[in-house]
């Protein structure tokens, strides 16, 4: 598998992974096929996603596009962080390949229900 240079750093050195203790937002998905899981988590102040970690049980692709979903969303609003798409993601990489695409698809449906599980409280 031909990986970018930026899929590659980014999957040795994440920057969101991990547990987001002050967590308002929650999302899970998983991928029977694939056997990819990923969870976001986001924390919300005053419309505005202030911070964003992701746990991901997965390929390079997997870990490195749920880190960069965290990335993007980070300091966007709610609405502004459901506008991101898989293009924004992959562009960010650099490019994927085209099977592993499904993967940036996770992380930004992990975002969505994380914002959806923020919206129903609040």
């Amino acid at each position: 598998m031909n990986y970018t240079n930026k899929v590659i750093e980014r999957f040795k050195s994440p920057k969101h992974m991990g547990e987001l203790k002050e967590a308002n937002g929650k999302g899970k998905v998983g991928n029977p096929v694939c056997g990819d899981v990923m969870e976001v988590a986001i924390k919300v102040e005053n419309n505005i996603i202030v911070d964003a970690k992701v746990k991901t049980f997965g390929c390079v692709a997997a870990i490195s596009t749920s880190d960069v979903v965290c990335e993007l969303a980070i300091g966007k609003t709610i609405g502004d962080a459901e506008q991101i798409t898989k293009a924004d993601v992959v562009s960010k990489l650099e490019d994927l390949p085209p099977e592993k695409i499904h993967c940036s698809l996770l992380g930004l449906d992990a975002l969505k229900k994380a914002i959806s599980a923020y919206k129903e409280k609040h």
